[in-house]
């Protein structure tokens, strides 16, 4: 995103600063005063790289967007949005107005998304579990930023049925190059769910921005298939991102024990869960039919063993040269920063950085300047930038 051209926002007062807020501040194995320490150093592609915390602390941060004019939005899981500017002064103040999220187990508010006329209708698109009924459900909402609250918010898309358990809601949001949003679901913990078509759990949904059915989505006039479903047989996607050269849509998603997978999104596609699948049962027994089956579309990459990846982003940046044209993944039991390098849709060669040094990284995003933003998923965690150790 290009901070010319696009409206400011303006420096709000009372922020609290990352140095006098999170002193004491623990995120990930080894780490203490992380106010105190010294930057995290390291050399990756020809590159001298430096890490460190710039704001926080943050409770469980999901998801973050950049703001025209300088700093983002923040998401953080119990239900709380929060703003940080250009410095990274976090406001103490969350934005008002977020909607009512089901924080438990892996609930609560998820992704946050900018409209791409942002700068002219301040819509801000958020994704989280809502309480639905006696259970709980994947939901969309939007709402217009203006002077520190969201007004006028309204429900976009609910994935629906809701579910009974605290498990696999997704979820990412992305507006690709059609205008449309794109939402990934998890299956709830119900593996079946992912291959229901009258059921939005497990998929990729497609649908316009205010939430209506795109005539060309590839279930449209179906009896008994929901039209929202874009694709299917997901597990749980808590990785999703537009591929900056091609146009083409990424996601990633959990495997059980072993078999997280990356794959490029296509219209009306069955990603297999659970019919097949690289990884095994948390009992130790096998899943489906094996690896891959007729009618279903084989992942990109496979993480075997797991890795629990969250957070997704393509590097188009001149910042870290040696970088440029990789997809950058998070990853949360591995505790690292994954590098793939990519031939179009091949993967070359897999770099695992930081590994075990800042904790669990929920979220991977390029900022406006080149730089590399990630969030720590902890009680206390942060939000830390990755950029030459020069320059």
């Amino acid at each position: 995103m290009s901070r010319s051209a696009l409206l400011v926002l303006p420096l709000l007062a009372g922020f609290v600063s990352f140095a006098t807020s999170c002193n004491g501040l623990h995120v990930g194995a080894g780490t203490t005063s992380l106010a105190a320490e010294a930057p995290i150093l390291f050399e990756d592609a020809g590159t001298r790289l430096r890490v460190e915390p710039i704001a926080g602390p943050l409770e469980h941060p999901w998801g973050m967007a950049f703001l025209p004019g300088g700093g983002m939005l923040v998401t953080e899981r119990p239900g709380r949005l929060r703003l940080i500017d250009e410095a990274g002064r976090l406001d103490p103040k969350p934005v008002a107005g977020v909607p009512e999220v089901w924080a438990r187990g892996q609930g609560g508010l998820l992704d946050v998304a900018l409209a791409p006329d942002f700068a002219t209708s301040r819509l801000v698109y958020l994704s989280y579990a809502a309480p639905v009924g006696t259970g709980a459900a994947t939901r969309v909402a939007r709402g217009r930023l203006v002077d520190g609250r969201l007004e006028g918010v309204e429900i976009v898309l609910t994935a629906d049925p809701p579910g009974d358990t605290g498990r696999h809601f997704g979820s990412r949001l992305v507006f690709g190059r059609d205008g449309k949003l794109y939402v990934s679901t998890g299956d709830r913990g119900r593996m079946e769910r992912a291959q229901k078509l009258d059921d939005l759990a497990g998929t990729i949904i497609r649908v316009e921005p205010d939430g209506r059915i795109p005539p060309d989505n590839p279930f449209v006039g179906r009896p008994g298939v929901r039209p929202e479903i874009w694709a299917y047989g997901i597990r749980n996607a808590q990785g999703m991102a537009l591929n900056p050269w091609t146009g083409e849509l990424f996601e990633h998603e959990h495997g059980p024990r072993g078999g997280d997978e990356l794959n490029v999104v296509e219209k009306g596609a069955n990603y297999g869960w659970p019919l097949v699948t690289h990884g095994v049962d948390y009992t130790g027994l096998p899943i489906g039919r094996g690896k891959t089956m007729p009618g279903v579309t084989d992942p990109l990459w496979v993480w075997v063993p797991s890795i629990a990846p969250s957070g997704m982003a393509f590097y188009d940046a001149d910042r870290i040269p040696g970088w440029k044209g990789s997809l950058l993944v998070g990853a949360l039991a591995a505790q690292m920063l994954v590098r793939l390098e990519l031939d179009g849709r091949r993967v070359g060669k897999e770099h695992r950085l930081l590994q075990g040094q800042l904790g669990r990284i929920r979220d991977v995003r390029v900022g406006p300047d080149g730089l590399v933003y990630l969030l720590t998923d902890e009680a206390r965690g942060a939000l830390w930038r990755l950029g030459p150790a020069s320059g």
